[in-house]
Order: structure tokens, then sequence, then C-alpha cells
């Protein structure tokens, strides 16, 4: 499948602040040109009202052709029908019913290129005008100026952003094409040589997530190894069994590895044990049975019998399970094996003269893929804790130099 190309986050970041800036720029532009138009526009309204009023006073006390507009604006004399009388001719003119309306206050009428302020003076209406060309003029030179800015602003900001991210992605992209240059079984951790920051934290979280992987596909290698050594040794026994032609007890070693095989996989998955099959069992004759094929194991049993209900395969299996373990650890002649009635439970142990267990051990010793002292990681002790409470029971296990010892309570039979 071919890979898909993605967009660069330089090229993302240049168009989304492109645009954003476009956005300032258009606004920023509009803004200058309307607050620079209504800021002349008010001036010049301000000063127009101020002529007017003082053209007009003059003219009422008949002191005519003393006063002038200021800012070269025109000053227009109509008469009441609204006709223009000094000059006759003016470069822009009220329109009629304007001036009809005047009153001696001065009043302000715009028009698309000039604006005027007007009042009776007594004689006629006296108006001074000024073109607004000049306004508009201004106005598109702030506009002008300001879009030049933002457009020097643009191009700095395109480059530094470019800049910047390269600066910033550059230790990320290494990593990925680090990554896409990989084989899939190579699972070392990324190389990183950028900045503590968040992105540092995408390549911390990926070489954590190896990790994980890692250490999951050595789980899995050595419990493949593990399943085999927990075979070899009944599978041993089958073919003992089947060249002497003791087919009773290669049909009982068969139903056991069968079960087993059931076990190791409940473990794998994590379930629990359900698949009991309870009859009255001595606890005694299976530790006889289990030592036996161990020389050399001591054994300590009451002469009386010592009975739970329980599956007597899976109980058989438990039994062997910490005897192994022990032998492992001491050699059979260095391994003990007990079993008492107790007064509403069974006891059965099993101490060994090996070297303890580690004391940061001894809390996950029943977990799956706990390695030992060995390496190896024993799937022993985990189904004999899953045996075990599937009976109801309990196991514990205390250890020193010298003495480590496997405890598991079973429910006694209650009496009728």
């Amino acid at each position: 499948m071919a890979s898909r190309r993605p967009k660069r986050f330089a090229t993302r970041l240049l168009l989304n602040f492109g645009l954003l800036w476009s956005i300032f720029w258009l606004a920023g532009a509009a803004a200058g040109y309307l607050t620079v138009e209504k800021g002349l526009k008010s001036r010049l309204e301000g000063l127009l009202i101020s002529d007017v009023a003082r053209v007009a006073a003059f003219y009422r006390q008949g002191e005519l052709g003393q006063v002038a507009a200021t800012g070269g604006a025109s000053i227009v004399l109509y008469d009441y029908s609204g006709n223009a009388v000094v000059p006759e001719d003016p470069p822009f003119t009220l329109p009629a019913e304007v001036v009809t309306r005047a009153s001696p206050t001065p009043r302000i009428y715009e028009a698309s290129e000039f604006t005027a302020a007007y009042a009776d003076a007594g004689v006629g209406v006296i108006a001074v005008i000024q073109g607004t060309g000049f306004i508009k003029a201004l106005a598109y030179q702030t506009a002008k100026a300001l879009s030049l800015f933002f457009l020097a602003g643009l191009v700095l900001g395109l480059a530094a952003i470019y800049g910047l991210s390269r600066r910033i992605t550059g230790p990320l992209v290494t990593a990925a094409r680090e990554v896409a240059a990989r084989k899939a079984d190579d699972l070392a951790p990324i190389a990183y040589d950028g900045p503590d920051d968040e992105l540092s934290l995408i390549v911390h979280h990926f070489n954590h997530l190896l990790g994980e992987l890692k250490a999951a596909k050595a789980k899995e290698r050595d419990f493949l190894n593990e399943v085999a050594h927990e075979l070899n040794t009944p599978l041993a026994v089958l073919t003992a069994q089947l060249e002497r032609g003791d087919l009773e007890s290669a049909k009982r070693t068969t139903r056991h590895l069968a079960r087993l095989t059931a076990d190791l996989l409940a473990l794998a998955r994590g379930e629990p044990e359900r698949d009991l099959d309870p009859h009255i069992v001595d606890l005694c004759d299976l530790v006889r049975e289990a030592a036996a094929e161990h020389r050399g194991i001591r054994v300590d049993l009451p002469q009386e019998a010592v009975e739970t209900l329980g599956d007597p395969d899976r109980l058989m299996q438990l039994v062997r399970n910490l005897l192994a373990n022990a032998v492992r650890a001491a050699g059979a002649s260095g391994v003990e094996v007990g079993v008492r009635a107790g007064t509403d439970e069974v006891r059965l142990w099993v101490r060994d003269s090996g070297p303890g267990i580690p004391e940061e051990l001894l809390e996950r010793i029943f977990d799956r893929y706990v390695k030992g002292k060995t390496g190896r990681r024993g799937l022993g002790l985990a189904i004999a804790k899953q045996i075990v409470e599937a009976h109801g029971g309990e196991i514990g296990v205390r250890s020193q130099p010298g003495n480590t010892v496997f405890e598991v309570r079973l429910p006694g039979l209650e009496e009728d």
C-alpha cells in the first residue's frame, strides 16, 4: 500500500499565519482609512461651523467683504430662493431645498464631493463650502502606508515562522525518518536530539510504547520456552510408560497433559481456573506418588488420611509443581514435603534448603512471567496459585537463605 504523503507542518503553519495576517491586513487598512476619513471630516465640520458663524455675524453687522474662510474654503451667498448671488457660479452649490430651510443656527450639509456649513445671515443665506477630495486622498494614503507595513510584516513573519518551524520540528522529522527506515523487529528506542518540550513527549511516549512492546515480545518468547519446559517432563514420563507398555499409566499421563495444556492456555489468557472434577482426595497419597518421581525427597506424613474435596489431577499437578520448583532450588536431597490436618482445613507444605528467594521477588513470586534468580520465567508457581484459588484455598511463601517454605491451605471435609 502506497504511503500517503503528509502535508508539512511548516507549510500548514505558513498558510494559517498568512491567512490570519491577511485578515489583520485588510482589517487594519480599512480601519486606518475609515479612522482618518472620520477624523478629518469631524475636524473639517468644526472649522466650517466656526467659519460660517463668524461670516454670518459680519454680514448681519453690515461689514461685508472683510472676512475670508480658513483652509481654502469658498464662501457663497444665496438668496432665500436658493439661488447663488455671490459668486454667481460657485464651484460647489447647495440644493435650493437645503438653502430655504436655513436658520441663524449653523448647519452642516454633506455631499459626495464637498461639505458645507450654512446659516441665515439676515441678507441671505451664507455658506462656507470645502471640497472633500483631499480627505479621501489622505485616507487612501494612510491605508496604503498601513498596507505596505502589513505586507512587510507578512514577508518577515513568513520567513521567521518558516525558520522557526524548521528548527522546532527538525528533531521530530529526523526521528520520524528513523522510524520509517527501521525494520519491523527493531524495537530499540528512537533517538531524539531536541529540547525537552511538548514535541519531545511524542518521542518519549513512543519509546515507552516500544519498550512495552519489546518486553511483551520477550514475555511471549519466554512463555513459549516455559511451555516447552512444562510439557517436557510429562512427555518424557509418557514416553517411558509407553515403552514399558503401561497403558493405564499412559492414559493418566495423557489426561494430565491435556489438563496441563488447558492450564497453560488459561494462564496465557489470564483466565481463572474453573473446570474442576471434585472428588474426596487423600493428600498423603498424592504426595507419596509425586515425591516418588524425585529420589531423595524427604516425606513427613501422618498415619491417618488427610482428605479434602478437590480435583485429583489438579491437586497432583499442584504438588508436582511445588516439588519441581523446590528441587530446582536445592536438589531432591534438600527438599522436604509434608501434610497435616487441622480443625477445618488441611495444610500442605514444601521446604527446601536452597539459597532462598530475594525479598523483592517474594510479593510477585506467583505472578506470570516473573523471572527468578536462574533467569527462567517459571509458570509452575503461577499455575499452582491458580489451582489453589480454584479450590478455595490459599498459598503463601516465606524464605530466607537455607530455608524456603511454600505452604498451601485447603478447606477440610465437613463432618456429617
